[in-house]
């Protein structure tokens, strides 16, 4: 609500797909607060914009800002703590305090409800810019901002987050009708009042404007250590890829992006997302009240609006694909449009990347889930998008859409190799021969210019390491399960889910990921999958160490077989934390008794039986 920008071009929607009225109150009280906290914004040019990320990073201004400043600082953070408290308490005790609800006619939408999968339309202007009466304390417009909860009941199939947002696109174009969507995930502030105006140059070029459907922002997060030990950030994606798929007609659609409304179009009924209906649109507004607009706007987030459209399928958000957001992206491309890649020096929008391993392997398994079943999918880049966008871009989706099933290759090096070692079988070339050069040329060929991306994207050699945990974490467990769920449900054994990945973490977690230290905490097949590699690698390495004590020369072993002592070696290093969570550490974090035992066990009979195996 803050922006640069002109608040009577500017409306926000929160999108409630849980239809909660503690949200409903939260944003309320927000809409209050906003009252005051947008003046102050302007008066001293804060940023970010975000109080609570504001008055974590800012401490009350010293003498040379005034006294006035200090006085006004120390009011705003007054209110902003306590409305926060307002809300805690609220979330705590699990309602709504009585005064709120009989204060606001909002809260009536609620008597109906019956939980958050079967309710109706519940929609409320907080704040109409068209209403003389909505200002700030300085008497200056404030932006319209909107609470929607599409309607949901049992029988009919919800679409995840896509149908949330396709309800939200056609009753923002029945309210506000903006010619520019900026869509933003609940978990991401904004850092930057100017990105709307940055994101707009390219849709105002008199040039290159026409071509461009999307400008795209890069993921960041306000909360990634220096290391950040579960690779989140995703420094090579981010700076290096996405600048690579920029020069050949645009980078993938990942959920912060700004669209012209034209491309997100309803062609053939009463909606239209688009600058055609400009002035007419502002005068039927002004004939309509705030109630009457809410009730003919309700209409368009039911279950039912949907059914004999295109919705899903030729307009709006893509429905069928846990990755709503890049097959949609994808389609758009093929029609002849373009995106631009923005990422500027100061972060547009930032976020909280997941604190704990479990979160960041269910959120992999999504992901590349997604990825997969849109390269299995109509829309598959290898077919569909050929001749549509430039090989460069194809070749740079396929990469993300194979994610899954480099799941085969990473688990045969896991196992085959080491399990050969223990027996003394030579898979690779030794350190004689001619072939030996090209392995070892590849190997640390890959290794080298992946540090080098790694470091040119301001990351660190510890944080390097720590993103090849990570790459061989998510290729053994979130891309293995991703590909079997993908196959299983193209066989007709499966539905597609949307996995929503948990940021809440409390004080242990929290204190456990600032030092670094990975966050096991919970039984999860993943974890047995993880667990036993970690454990078969070591008992090769350990095997192979007491066959050098004992019977041979290390020399000869190493001559006869070095990529597979190395290649053991490096899994065991890799698996350092994985060890410590097994077998070390007491507390909270670490991994739970029974994944230790099941893991060491199949590990321990896997090693025994190749071992006897002739």
């Amino acid at each position: 609500m803050s922006y640069d920008y002109p608040p009577e071009k500017l409306a926000i929607y929160l999108s409630d797909d849980a239809g909660s009225d503690l949200t409903f109150y939260a944003l309320l009280e927000a809409s209050i607060f906003a009252k005051q906290w947008i003046p102050f914004c302007k008066k001293f040019n804060v940023q970010p914009r975000s109080p609570a990320a504001y008055f974590v990073s800012t401490s009350p201004p010293d003498d040379g800002g005034g006294q006035s400043q200090t006085r006004d600082f120390l009011a705003i953070k007054k209110l902003y703590r306590e409305m926060e408290d307002r809300i805690e308490t609220a979330t705590m005790l699990g309602r709504i305090p009585e005064e709120a609800r009989l204060k606001h006619e909002g809260f009536s939408q609620w008597d109906s409800y019956s939980s958050k999968r079967d309710h109706d339309t519940i929609l409320k202007i907080l704040i109409d810019s068209k209403d003389p009466c909505s200002t700030d304390i300085d008497g200056s417009a404030l932006p319209t901002l909107v609470y929607l909860a599409r309607e949901k009941r049992p029988q009919h199939f919800h679409n995840f987050k896509a149908g949330a947002m396709n309800a939200l696109i056609r009753v923002s174009s029945k309210i506000s009708n903006g010619q520019i969507i900026l869509n933003l995930d609940c978990d991401m502030y904004s850092n930057d009042p100017l990105t709307v105006r940055d994101a707009l140059c390219f849709f105002l070029d008199e040039e290159k404007s026409q071509d461009i459907a999307f400008v795209q922002f890069p993921q960041c997060f306000a909360n990634v250590t220096k290391n950040d030990p579960y690779g989140s950030f995703l420094r090579v994606i981010t700076n290096v890829e996405f600048h690579g798929t920029d020069g050949c007609g645009g980078p993938l659609y990942i959920e912060l992006a700004a669209f012209t409304g034209e491309i997100l179009s309803v062609e053939g009924s009463s909606i239209k997302i688009r600058r055609l209906i400009g002035k007419k649109h502002d005068d039927h507004r002004r004939q309509q009240s705030v109630h009457e607009l809410e009730a003919e706007a309700k209409t368009l987030a039911s279950c039912t609006f949907e059914q004999n459209t295109q919705w899903g399928n030729e307009m709006g958000l893509k429905y069928g694909c846990p990755v709503e957001d890049v097959i949609t992206g994808l389609s758009i491309q093929c029609k002849g449009w373009k995106s631009a890649y923005l990422n500027p020096e100061r972060k547009a929008f930032l976020g909280l990347a997941p604190s704990t391993l479990p979160q960041v392997l269910v959120q992999h398994k999504r992901w590349s889930e997604g990825d997969f079943q849109i390269l299995l999918s109509k829309y598959s880049p290898a077919w569909y998008a050929h001749g549509r966008i430039s090989l460069g871009l194809q070749l740079g989706y396929c990469c993300y859409c194979l994610w899954a099933p480099n799941c085969l290759a990473t688990l045969y090096y896991s196992i085959i190799p080491s399990l050969c070692l223990l027996k003394g079988i030579s898979l690779f070339p030794q350190v004689s021969s001619p072939w030996f050069l090209p392995f070892a040329y590849v190997i640390f060929g890959k290794y080298i210019s992946s540090l080098v991306e790694f470091l040119r994207a301001d990351g660190t050699v510890l944080g390097w390491w720590n993103e090849q945990r990570i790459w061989l974490y998510k290729r053994t467990s979130s891309y293995l399960f991703a590909t079997t769920d993908t196959i299983l449900k193209k066989l007709g054994f499966g539905d597609t889910a949307f996995a929503i990945t948990d940021k809440v973490a409390d004080e242990d977690v929290s204190e456990r990921y600032e030092k670094e230290m990975m966050e096991f905490g919970s039984a999860s097949p993943m974890f047995v999958v993880l667990s036993t590699l970690a454990m078969l690698n070591l008992f090769c390495l350990v095997g192979v160490v007491k066959k050098v004590i004992i019977n041979e020369s290390f020399v000869r072993l190493y001559q006869t077989m070095p990529l597979q002592i190395l290649l053991c070696g490096v899994l065991v290093l890799v698996n350092l934390p994985l060890y410590q969570g097994l077998l070390l550490r007491k507390d909270r974090g670490r991994m739970p008794t029974s994944v230790t035992l099941k893991s060491s066990a199949v590990a321990l009979l896997v090693c025994a039986t190749f071992s006897f195996l002739h």
